[in-house]
């Protein structure tokens, strides 16, 4: 890299939880970098479920780096053993981080391409000495060009949420029903949301954590004053077995145990129907106006007023279409990464901690991570992005032994993703205990962790 390239910003794409938390560990190593942010505010994706309460405490969603910068601020650290709401985790530490780190946050600035200056993807001359070039548009409609000497993605995948055809394509009459589907956790404390789904038939399409929250919030409504007749119809593609509601009491993540309970006592007092082996191929209208879901195998379900799914999310690579992305064909992370994320074969507290050897590409410098990183893969745990930001910033910094280190213990068991139920109240057994995945006995992975936050 030419001495003009490395005097350029690292361009960190997106002032979520991960992009933040590598802004803090590229200023502690002294880099220059710039926060390029499509939102008006830091955490604009998280506010977006700020309903929704963390399965994670407020010690396992603090990166380390973002804590010393924050502390000569006055900035106080909320109660380390309660958990926060998206909202709460936005406001309360987000924002600051960002206010922080000042004018190096740029906020309403949407990348809309990445590519090597003077090099599409097909060139292969004098390639990896060439700054990359970010085009933006900033919230005016303006267009603009930035030159960064490496590219951290950190803009998550909340904006790309998967349609509820089993196909992974969007079931056929999907967009024009798009009035009555909705593809997020709503938000029944809202009068307009509640308005919505108050005394409706609602289908809920999806069988982790998020499906299990939408059908508490059901349940919720329905038996309040104002939801007589609120009614869901949970809809998953495979059958119910003993692991469908999670560990329950047994689990090792209280919050996540109750949230399966409580989705399960839906199903049970008769506020859910659940459909199994259901795989969504139409969407049609019936005389009423209502909607009736048509699965592959030819079945029609009862018609229904709303449709909530929640089928999981996809990474949005279209703007990063002219760099030489090492991506996996099913999961679409990291070819290296993608064996350890595997959910066919791993849960978030068997995924061993991993760093910028396992997120590089073929286009030198690029990374993707946080919840981007994973691709598909559900399950991912805030305290892995820190982990990732921490090697990567050492890397780009020259500090090989750094890099390669491992700074954190993960627990041996859990299963993340999602969150738990919007100011559910803490049991003594949750105050006790950690937060997503957290287990008495810990797995750790090369050297002495040197860092002892996590969360999902």
């Amino acid at each position: 890299m030419s001495e003009t390239t490395t005097e350029l910003p690292v361009a960190v794409i997106g002032a979520g939880p991960a992009g933040l938390a590598a802004a803090a560990h590229l200023r502690e190593r002294g880099l220059d970098f710039l926060v390029l942010e499509a939102g008006s505010h830091a955490g604009a994706a998280t506010r977006e479920w700020s309903h929704v309460r963390l399965f994670s405490t407020w010690a396992e969603v603090v990166d380390p780096a973002a804590e010393k910068l924050l502390a000569p601020t006055g900035w106080v650290k909320p109660d380390p053993a309660t958990y926060p709401t998206g909202g709460e985790w936005a406001a309360l530490y987000l924002q600051p981080l960002a206010d922080a780190l000042g004018a190096r946050v740029r906020y309403g600035a949407r990348v809309t391409g990445v590519s090597r200056a003077g090099r599409d993807r097909i060139v292969d001359a004098d390639r990896d000495t060439q700054p990359f070039t970010v085009h933006i548009e900033t919230a005016d409609g303006r267009e603009e060009r930035l030159f960064a000497r490496a590219v951290i993605d950190a803009s998550g995948t909340w904006s790309t949420p998967s349609p509820a055809g089993a196909s992974g394509l969007k079931a056929l009459g999907e967009k024009a029903a798009a009035d009555r589907i909705a593809y997020r956790v709503p938000d029944l404390k809202d009068p307009a949301v509640r308005a919505r789904y108050a005394g409706k038939r609602t289908a809920v399409i999806g069988s982790g954590a998020s499906a299990f929250t939408a059908l508490a919030y059901l349940a919720d409504l329905a038996k309040a004053d104002d939801g007589a007749g609120t009614h869901a119809t949970w809809i998953l593609r495979r059958g119910i077995s003993g692991s469908t509601f999670g560990g329950g009491e047994a689990d090792q993540l209280p919050a996540r145990g109750a949230l399966g309970l409580a989705a399960k006592a839906a199903v049970d007092d008769g506020y859910a129907d659940a459909v199994t082996g259901f795989r969504t191929d139409a969407f049609e209208r019936d005389a009423d106006d209502r909607l009736v879901l048509v699965g592959e195998d030819g079945r029609r379900l009862d018609a229904v007023d709303e449709v909530i799914v929640l089928t999981g999310f996809r990474p949005d690579l279209a703007f990063l279409d002219e760099l030489r992305l090492g991506l996996d064909e099913r999961l679409q992370a990291p070819l290296a990464l993608a064996p350890l994320i595997d959910p066919n074969q791993h849960s978030c507290g068997t995924v061993y901690p991993h760093g910028q050897a396992e997120l590089s590409h073929p286009e030198k410098d690029v990374y993707l991570v946080g919840m981007k990183s994973y691709g598909r893969a559900p399950t991912f745990l805030a305290m892995t992005g820190y982990e990732q930001v921490r090697s990567i910033a050492a890397h780009l910094a020259g500090d090989r032994e750094a890099a390669e280190r491992v700074e954190l213990t993960l627990p041996e068991t859990g299963v993340c993703g999602g969150a738990g139920l919007f100011d559910q109240p803490q049991t003594a057994e949750q105050e006790q205990s950690g937060g997503c995945c957290a287990a008495p006995a810990t797995l750790t992975i090369g050297a002495p962790a040197a860092v002892s936050s996590g969360g999902c």
